[in-house]
């Protein structure tokens, strides 16, 4: 018997094993996502679509990757909503850090535009631009323990990102001499930034609410009353966007949740619970 044969053949059983588990794994994935979404439409008698943000892993590397809303999400949410027929619901589930304020933006305005109902369904958070796109929906279902966040514009540079409103308030601290061109800069573009979030959010919710709620909302979500990461719980939602704030959602939301729930490293859990009741005592 050769042993090196033999040896080349357990290599190459490695690689294909190696490749295709992954593989296998990804479509028996994608598999039950799909089949759940099928699931919710089915009970909701609406298109679902998903926005999703969780950090996964590539392939059996083990790399993390850092996902938020990009250029590459408006294309493919903006896509299914053109698909959606203009009487049908649509439900959005949405869970996500927020992500470039061009593509959130699009996605917000297009879901607006849609004739039908449409719901955002928030289990967990959808901070930032998933907040902006939460508020051109009719209905917001969150968790109890789901939060939004801010929408106040960031501006970054080569050294950082900073709030545009902090911005603004360093520059009417400080006499104008003292202040050097790029903060001027910068505090030109706060003010653009500030002005252009704050119609945004008016032309989102300025035809359901009245003026002087709108205002308000405005001023809680966008001036930088808050810091960017403050969460804006579903008591807080309610307060700011009255009956359109609902927290029953869907118990097949939860399963579709735990399928992009995806480890970064294999490690000891952290958490773990028994799903079941435990037997009174005597």
């Amino acid at each position: 018997m050769d042993i090196g044969l033999i040896v080349n053949n357990l290599w190459i059983l490695l690689f294909l094993l190696l490749f295709l588990v992954p593989q296998i794994q990804k479509y028996l994935l994608n598999s039950a996502r799909a089949s759940l979404l099928r699931k919710i439409a089915q009970i909701r008698k609406s298109t679902v679509i998903t926005l999703i943000h969780r950090q996964e892993t590539v392939a059996f590397f083990g790399i993390p990757l850092a996902r938020y809303i990009d250029i590459d999400d408006s294309e493919e949410v903006l896509r299914a909503i053109r698909a959606v027929p203009p009487d049908s619901p649509i439900d959005l589930v949405l869970h996500t850090p927020g992500g470039i304020a061009l593509a959130a933006t699009q996605i917000a305005l297009a879901l607006k535009a849609h004739p039908g109902k449409k719901t955002v369904i928030v289990p967990h958070y959808a901070m930032s631009g998933g907040t902006l796109i939460a508020l051109a929906a009719d209905q917001i279902c969150m968790d109890p323990h789901a939060v939004l966040g801010p929408v106040d514009p960031q501006i970054g540079d080569q050294s950082g990102v900073y709030p545009a409103s902090s911005i603004l308030k360093v520059v009417e601290k400080k006499n104008v001499n003292e202040v050097d061109d790029k903060t001027l800069i910068l505090a030109e573009e706060a003010r653009k930034a500030i002005n252009q979030s704050k119609d945004l959010v008016r032309q989102l919710v300025g035809n359901r609410f009245s003026k002087e709620n709108v205002e308000t909302i405005v001023e809680e979500l966008v001036s930088g009353k808050y810091t960017h990461d403050y969460p804006i719980t579903k008591d807080i939602a309610e307060r700011l966007l009255g009956a359109c704030v609902h927290e029953k959602l869907p118990a097949e939301v939860y399963a579709l949740m735990r399928l992009y729930k995806m480890e970064v490293r294999p490690r000891r859990p952290g958490v773990e619970f028994v799903p079941v009741m435990p037997t009174p005592t005597k």
